[in-house]
């Protein structure tokens, strides 16, 4: 009987050193989780799903971090960036060539989509096939002054003046609603609204920047960072963007499946048109880059000349600054 009670109470000593030994490796593991907040530029879509499948699929917490993704606000996802209110962002080649010659240390660290899909998009029965053809009609923007110069520039290829152009702030209007009421064309991402417009069966015509200019050809959207999370937490940094970019080669291999990822993270969204655009997105997110992310200094430098030269920019852009590629899984 001694004997059976000296087991039984071995027993119970073993299980309990066990016990304390686990508790303590999870407690390890708790505490060395990192909270991460990233931002996005625009209500979930097909540009961001790489980022949910990584939430989804477990990829953020293989890594060791716990990632919410919040909407921008109205303060918008690179002042939440450079401030550091957000750890990352999805933001735009173009703001952060801005951001960065007036002095905010915002960098690129990987490119979302390989090249430019955007263009300016219009009813069939517009008859806008180029960019001469923007003359009498009335273009439905943003007021931004990028839109006058990037119009400007094509229009001139075409020996056209953008000066026959009227521009509308269309403001949160959607293109579709936009074009019946008071716009003849707009400026859009095929890969969500130009699906959306096969989807109604409302033929659109796509005047594409990159068919005028290779110095349009620009990252749209990209991850953003600041340069004090780059010099402090580059361990993270690696980290994010190798479970970021197993996202995306997933959603680049099985887009279908992917588009459930971001169904269920916003289950608002309209299933089909996401299941279309992420068919369509599938392909270009990588495209001829040799892996997902990847930046070119040409592109960066391109684009920021063509702004200095189109007054733009005050100064001109110190473009090895502005992106990485160091953090990027090899």
């Amino acid at each position: 009987m001694k004997r059976l009670l000296a087991a039984v109470i071995t027993t119970f000593l073993l299980a309990g050193c066990a016990g304390g030994k686990e508790s303590a490796e999870n407690k390890e593991k708790q505490e060395k989780i990192e909270k991460v907040t990233v931002v996005l530029d625009w209500a979930p879509n097909t540009n961001h799903t790489g980022l949910y499948v990584a939430q989804d699929k477990g990829y953020f917490k293989d890594e060791g971090l716990d990632v919410e993704i919040i909407m921008p606000g109205e303060a918008g996802a690179d002042q939440l960036v450079a401030s550091g209110k957000a750890d990352y962002g999805v933001s735009y080649q173009e703001s952060i060539t801005q951001a960065r010659v007036q002095g905010v240390p915002l960098v690129s660290i990987a490119a979302v989509i390989q090249h430019n899909t955007s263009g300016f998009a219009s009813p069939a029965e517009k008859n806008i096939t180029s960019p001469k053809d923007f003359a009498g009609k009335t273009y439905g923007g943003w007021g931004s002054p990028v839109e006058k110069s990037v119009i400007t520039s094509l229009m001139q290829q075409d020996h056209a003046n953008v000066e026959d152009v009227s521009f509308v702030n269309m403001g949160d209007t959607d293109f579709f609603t936009a074009v019946k009421r008071d716009i003849d064309f707009a400026w859009i991402y095929y890969g969500w609204t130009g699906i959306e417009a096969e989807l109604r069966g409302e033929k659109i015509n796509m005047v594409y920047l990159t068919d005028y200019s290779k110095k349009l050809d620009y990252y749209t959207p990209v991850l953003a960072t600041n340069e004090k999370k780059l010099q402090s937490n580059p361990e993270q940094v690696k980290k994010f963007l190798k479970a970021v970019s197993k996202g995306y080669k997933f959603a680049i291999d099985h887009p279908s499946e992917a588009a459930d990822s971001l169904l269920k993270a916003a289950p608002d969204l309209d299933k089909e048109l996401v299941k279309k655009s992420q068919e369509w997105l599938a392909s270009r997110y990588q495209d001829d880059a040799p892996r997902w992310g990847e930046q070119k200094l040409e592109i960066w430098e391109n684009y920021a000349n063509w702004m200095f030269e189109n007054q733009l920019l005050d100064k001109e852009l110190e473009a090895k600054k502005a992106f990485t590629n160091d953090y990027l899984p090899q």
